[in-house]
Parts: C-alpha cells; structure tokens; sequence
C-alpha cells in the first residue's frame, strides 16, 4: 500500500512539472533510428564521377595543346589483372580508349592477348597515373602526368579491384608511385617482384633504341610475363 502511495505522489509531482519539461522536447516528427553500421563505400558511380571531373581544366587550358579534359577510366571491380599505366596520349583523347595506338598494339603484343582480351574491362583494368591526356609543351614533348589526379582517384580506384591477382606497371611514374622504383631500375630485377608484379618499360615508339640495348627483356622477361597473364586470366 505504501509503495502504491509514493508512485502516486511522484506521478503527481511529474505531471505538474510536465509543461516545463516539454519546452526541451523536439518538435514531433518522424521517428529516425541510429544506423547500426556505417555505410560501406559506393562504388557504382566511380567511373562516371572520374569522367565529369574538370580538375585539371586550367592546367591543360594552359599547356600548348589547349585542350579540354577528357578522362579515359576503364576498369570494372570483377578486373583480374591491373595495367598500371602513365597517362593516355593524343591518340588516345581523341579515342576515348587506353592504349588504342601504337604503343598499345606492342604492349598487347608483350602481353600475348589479343584486342577483345585486352579491352575486355571485366578481365583486365588499366588505370594510368593520370586519367586524361597531359598535352604537350612548348617543344612539343609530353607533359608528365599532373600528381593531383593520383591524389584525387588513386585510392578509391584501388578500393575498387579486389580480384587483381596480376599488376603490370609500365614506366617511370608509375613504377615510382607504385614501386618506390626510379626509371627502368625495377625492370631488370623483375623477378624480385613475382609473382603478383611485373614492371615494364613503357611500350612508346621511343624505347624502341633501349630495347635492342637490352635483349634479355625478350628473352627473360616476356615469356614469364606472358605465363603470368595467362594464369591470372584463368
């Protein structure tokens, strides 16, 4: 009985202290329930975000090409194999498609695949370290790939290819960002970096004089990198 008493006086005291109480409530609403985990990161629109990116507008605006940024990403999360690239030429910017010149029908040539392997974006990702064409300078060279395209996309692109069983860098920045390595010093050694890594000269036109320098690179190298894309492709 008593204790029925003292739940009777405390409700009383509550009731009459309500209308102060309330003024601290929020104004009614929707019920919003915590989420219990955060969510995981979307991945689906990566490649659309890439190419509506404009970051580098002013940069490329200014170079002697004068040209507008066209992003070429080309990769899918399903990906066994990861070419690590440079960065798309003219060629290619005016394609819309990594590696469609001459210096691609020689990496597809190293490689021992033929075109509808390589562009087949399920089996074979090509993320370079700049996703559009650089331009040219005032000499007519190659601009090297901006730094802050590796800075913007890198990661998250990486992220995003958890079946890679084969890397394949080609050239000196990719080999520096992706190796620590400075030009050609982590080709010759190759197989300090098998079996998940195999770096490559790049393919161009101008490396046509180091490869006859360096016939070992035909004799050694390409028959194990051609195994190993075998293997990763099956």
């Amino acid at each position: 009985m008593a204790l029925r008493q003292d739940i009777s006086k405390s409700f009383e005291v509550f009731t009459r202290r309500a209308p102060r109480f309330a003024l601290a409530l929020p104004p009614p609403g929707p019920m919003i329930l915590p989420m219990t985990a955060p969510a995981a990161p979307a991945t689906d629109d990566l490649i659309p975000r890439i190419r509506a990116c404009r970051i580098c507008a002013d940069r490329f605006a200014a170079s002697a090409t004068r040209h507008a940024p066209r992003p070429v990403p080309w990769f899918a999360p399903s990906a066994r194999i990861l070419i690590a690239g440079q960065a798309p030429g003219l060629q290619v910017h005016e394609k819309g498609r990594p590696f469609d010149d001459r210096s691609g029908d020689r990496l597809r040539d190293w490689l021992g695949i033929d075109r509808d392997t390589f562009y087949d974006r399920t089996r074979i990702a090509i993320v370079p370290m700049a996703f559009c064409f650089p331009g040219y300078d005032a000499r007519g060279s190659d601009l090297p790939p901006p730094k802050i395209c590796a800075e913007t996309w890198h990661t998250e692109v990486l992220q995003a290819l958890p079946q890679v069983r084969l890397r394949i860098v080609i050239g000196a920045y990719a080999q520096r960002y992706h190796l620590g390595a400075q030009a050609y010093a982590a080709v010759k050694p190759f197989r300090d970096h098998l079996p998940d890594t195999i770096p490559l000269p790049h393919p161009s036109w101008r490396n046509t004089g180091w490869l006859k320098r360096n016939p070992w690179f035909g004799a050694e190298l390409l028959p194990v990198l051609r195994q190993r894309v075998k293997e990763a492709l099956t």
